[in-house]
């Protein structure tokens, strides 16, 4: 308790950094927002309609004006009104959120799926010529970027099958589950296949060194059968560093899948925040980045609390 007590104290000392950075970034780029937004038309409007504009969107004023304005609407839950979209900036991002999850949370499970059993085989099998094998495919998957397997995935439906993968507007899994799958299996099929190299990697050296401890052997002299003491033995204590790996990744697919889903057309987090640096959107940047700061130190928060679900010899209380 007095771990997680200690880590939702510097939550808002997190979010306040985050908070500073995000806010000179983005005005540190070139241009302003109302001529993003409006584009040649912007040069047909009146010094008095261009200063309307701006207070309205509360850009009118100095950058300490603007932070302490913006950081009080935060405070209360306002963050602020996007220039691309007229709308309240939560509203914006609570609308292209749940795509994002759940094609990081999809993105998760098929590495899970492939990469687990591929480095329990790796390691059950050291020095083997299939564990080389594996070595040698997780070395190129960490080594290539997401979005070629994206476009590789294209170019193979598109020219092997003739088909294209479904896009366009969002489908809920609730509303169209077959529609919802169709859309998002390839672009999480995507991620899930870059993801799956490291958890093949973490996986299979977390395996090597917990095969080599001394309540394996022990198990193994006892005459248990080979596959509970790989799947119910050694297989929980590898999983540490693996969840530990997730946590971190699933960070970086809620703020990082820009390039996938611009590849698939996605109306996904990272594309809207793309979309938003490019309009000079500052409300709605500042917004998606603390959201996604906001759930990366949630979901690392969880991984920690997992750690005692996994091996209860750790106690959250004693660490740093």
């Amino acid at each position: 308790m007095t771990y997680l007590l200690r880590r939702l104290v510097t939550f808002p000392l997190v979010m306040l950094g985050v908070s500073v950075l995000v806010f000179v970034a983005i005005r540190l780029v070139p241009g302003d927002s109302i001529t993003a937004m409006l584009g040649t038309e912007a040069g047909l409007l009146t010094p008095e309609q261009k200063q309307a504009l701006s207070a309205y969107f509360g850009i009118d004023q100095g950058w300490l004006v603007q932070y302490g304005r913006w950081l009080s609407g935060v405070i209360t839950g306002n963050l602020g009104l996007s220039v691309t979209y007229g709308k309240p900036v939560l509203e914006v991002i609570l609308q292209r959120f749940p795509l994002t999850l759940e094609l990081a949370c999809f993105s998760v499970v098929i590495a899970l799926v492939l990469g687990l059993p591929l480095g329990v085989f790796a390691a059950t099998r050291a020095g083997r010529g299939s564990d080389l094998s594996v070595r040698i495919f997780a070395m190129i998957g960490q080594s290539t970027p997401s979005f070629v397997f994206g476009l590789g995935i294209i170019y193979i439906l598109s020219a092997g099958f003739g088909i294209l993968p479904a896009m366009g507007d969002y489908v809920p899994l609730t509303q169209d589950p077959i529609g919802n799958l169709s859309q998002l299996f390839f672009p999480a099929l995507t991620l899930g296949l870059s993801f799956t190299a490291s958890v093949t990697r973490i996986s299979r050296s977390a395996m090597l060194d917990v095969l080599s401890d001394d309540y394996v052997r022990t198990a193994r002299s006892k005459g248990v059968a080979r596959r509970n003491v790989i799947w119910r033995h050694a297989l929980p204590n590898a999983l540490i560093p693996v969840i530990t790996l997730c946590g971190v990744e699933f960070g970086y697919l809620l703020g990082g899948a820009v390039l996938v889903e611009q590849i698939f057309a996605l109306p996904g987090l990272g594309r809207m925040t793309l979309e938003a640096i490019l309009q000079r959107d500052y409300a709605l940047v500042q917004g998606a980045v603390l959201f996604v700061a906001l759930n990366f130190m949630i979901v690392n928060l969880i991984v920690d609390l997992a750690y005692v679900a996994l091996d209860p010899r750790i106690r959250l209380g004693s660490r740093s």
